[in-house]
């Protein structure tokens, strides 16, 4: 499914793709981890992927047993194995390659999604909102909610349960955002999971924030069970009106998803009539002092 009018060519035409597939902790799976992420990622590819999103510690898998395994599997941004491994990967395919690892910075390990290109390394992201154990190993994030600029248009990073604070995407789409990349290890909470279209909350608040910001996100979720720890699909790309384009990832499956869009026809997207404009229509007067929004240059006036 395509976003691009019929009469108009694409200022800027992708491919995006999401990977779904059950990556294991243990330093013994992290080899089997990456090759099943990039084969995965090189028949998107070959199909004409040029944005492939990864799920959340793709590399190593989620449920560490303690803050000493973290550090284990944790790498060096972007001097690491796995950023070296997904830049070689984007160079050869010609492709712009976002996923997660648990990176170390010193003591200190963050939950990082990484963003490499055609160039090689572009930037990264370190959560800001650490779910549950999470906290026991990880350090929240502290670089912000960086907007990347690249060939393809200005690209967002968020982290899982990040999309239940509004703040983040809305913030992304001030700073310009074409397309937000969101990178998932969605678990099974208490019932219901699913609703009787088989989504599941997560699957709406990507939705929701696609709706009501005007823009792309891609989100990327894992499946399969992790010492425990069940994860639930429902990997989507939601356009700039919130619908999916195209279908929702199964519960189960390892699986693409794929959808044709132009990427910065999110610069457009804003103006519903010829009355109503979500970032004009804000009353930053109200309610900016007490959020502490602020738009960088990059941002829609």
């Amino acid at each position: 499914m395509t976003t691009t009018s019929p009469h108009e060519p694409a200022a800027a035409p992708a491919r995006v793709a999401v990977i779904q597939f059950d990556p294991q902790v243990g330093l013994e799976n992290r080899g089997a981890n990456s090759e099943q992420a990039l084969a995965l990622a090189a028949q998107a590819a070959e199909d004409g992927a040029t944005l492939i999103v990864l799920p959340e510690l793709a590399a190593t898998g989620y449920s560490f047993r303690g803050r000493a395994e973290a550090f284990e599997h944790a790498e060096h941004v972007p001097d690491g194995e796995t950023v070296r491994t997904w830049e070689s990967f984007a160079r050869q395919h010609g492709v712009h390659l976002v996923g997660g690892l648990a990176e170390r910075d010193g003591v200190r390990l963050y939950d990082t999604a990484v963003l490499v290109g055609p160039d090689g390394y572009v930037g990264h992201y370190r959560k800001a909102h650490l779910w549950n154990r999470e906290k026991l190993w990880f350090t929240p994030g502290d670089l912000g909610f960086p907007v990347f600029e690249t060939p393809i248009g200005r690209i967002g990073l968020l982290i899982c349960w990040d999309i239940w604070f509004p703040e983040v995407p809305r913030l992304l789409a001030q700073q310009g955002a074409d397309i937000i990349c969101s990178v998932n290890n969605w678990v099974w909470t208490p019932p219901p999971i699913f609703d009787k279209s088989g989504r599941c909350m997560a699957s709406y608040l990507t939705m929701t924030a696609a709706h009501v910001n005007n823009v792309f996100i891609a989100a990327a979720n894992r499946v399969g069970s992790d010492r425990g720890a069940r994860f639930l699909g429902c990997s989507l790309i939601a356009g700039t009106n919130g619908w999916p384009i195209g279908r929702v990832a199964g519960a189960e499956e390892e699986t693409i998803l794929t959808a044709d869009i132009d990427v910065v026809s999110a610069r457009s997207a804003q103006i519903w009539n010829q009355l109503n404009d979500l970032i004009r229509d804000r009353r930053t007067d109200l309610y900016d002092p007490m959020l502490g929004y602020t738009l960088s240059p990059a941002a829609p006036r």
